[in-house]
């Protein structure tokens, strides 16, 4: 091949880069202009609706309805953006799980990582706690706590078979079966005003959000994000299968540990203060890839703006199935969730995986 050739075929390889990469970051802002609309809906429903104009003064602070102000700023608006960090927190560890793992239908929700973190606040509801902290943060600190211990079990269980993707998988579903059993073992021995303490955390619940809790998970999402950050062009290679990126120098059992890690913090502190939620770290990343491909660079950073709008979404729409009642978001996040994961089965068995 000529001089003239090879130049022509490395602007060609060049133009076509350039045009992949501008698509990537249309696609992105594309879902957080969703993410942005959702959460504006978000902050306008409730009980007592308010003008999507009404709610845009009072965010930039030109309302002069106190009444307004009030409803936005002690109310909704921490629910409303506890739903877009929880959101973004599980769209992350769901896309690094299913990188690290292989598998499309991995999640902390589906390999026990939330159940473990669910167990943990329903042994302080029904049993108290020693920590010495108050009760509302007891719960929090003890889901985060077992969410660690799930990660644990599902690394060196799996580890029993050198850390292999398959070996990791089928601790977290055993691990997964052992929380439930051991949730509806304290549901048994509750009180019945544990007991309906402990099935409406279950059901998860954004009712509750404070300005205190919500800084709380942006921090532990802040500290995240730049190990993973760091990590994205070995998660990257993980794709191509653990020989390849073992073969390119990546140490595959380290990298699977230092991501364990990273699912067990966000898992954890998504799970801690508003409940169990399901399935918005098994779709976010799905929806991510059908947008954006398998680059990491652009895919992490679409799941984790997938999975807040969805939450932000949901939130909406447990506002609004039944007026004047508030539907707990995990009942809707399942509801959605469940016949898109009967279509990835579904799908998978067309050769989609």
């Amino acid at each position: 091949m000529s001089e003239t050739g090879v130049w022509a075929r490395t602007d060609f390889v060049a133009e076509a880069y350039r045009q992949a990469s501008a698509r990537k970051v249309s696609v992105a802002l594309g879902v957080l202009a969703v993410l942005l609309l959702a959460m504006i809906l978000d902050v306008a429903t409730g009980p007592s609706m308010l003008p999507v104009w009404d709610v845009v003064r009072a965010v930039m602070g030109q309302s002069r309805d106190g009444s307004v102000n009030a409803i936005v700023w002690s109310i909704r608006l921490p629910v409303a953006l506890t739903a877009v960090a929880v959101g973004a927190a599980l769209g992350l560890s769901g896309a690094i799980m299913q990188t690290i793992l292989n598998n499309p239908l991995a999640s902390s929700y589906t390999l026990g990582i939330s159940a473990g973190a669910g167990f943990g606040a329903a042994l302080t509801i029904v049993l108290g706690t020693a920590l010495p902290v108050p009760e509302a943060y007891a719960i929090p600190m003890n889901a985060i706590i077992f969410s660690g211990v799930a990660c644990a079990g599902v690394y060196f269980i799996g580890g029993a078979r050198a850390a292999s993707a398959e070996g990791l998988v089928l601790a977290g579903i055993a691990l997964l079966f052992l929380f439930q059993a051991l949730t509806a073992l304290l549901q048994m021995i509750a009180s019945p005003e544990a007991l309906q303490q402990v099935v409406f955390w279950l059901f998860g619940s954004l009712q509750k959000a404070t300005w205190s809790k919500l800084g709380v998970i942006l921090a532990v999402l802040c500290c995240c994000i730049p190990f993973v950050m760091h990590d994205i062009w070995a998660l990257t290679a993980m794709k191509l299968g653990d020989a390849r990126a073992s073969a390119l120098g990546i140490n595959v059992q380290s990298l699977r540990l230092r991501s364990f890690v990273l699912i067990s913090g966000l898992t954890g502190v998504a799970v801690a203060f508003v409940g169990t939620i399901g399935f918005v770290g098994l779709v976010a990343p799905h929806v991510a890839r059908m947008l954006i491909g398998e680059d990491q660079r652009g895919f992490l950073p679409v799941s984790a703006l997938a999975g807040a709008a969805l939450l932000s979404l949901s939130s909406v729409l447990s506002k609004t199935l039944s007026p004047g009642a508030i539907f707990p978001i995990g009942v809707v996040t399942s509801l959605v969730g469940v016949p898109f994961f009967v279509w990835l089965v579904m799908r998978s068995r067309r050769g989609y995986w």
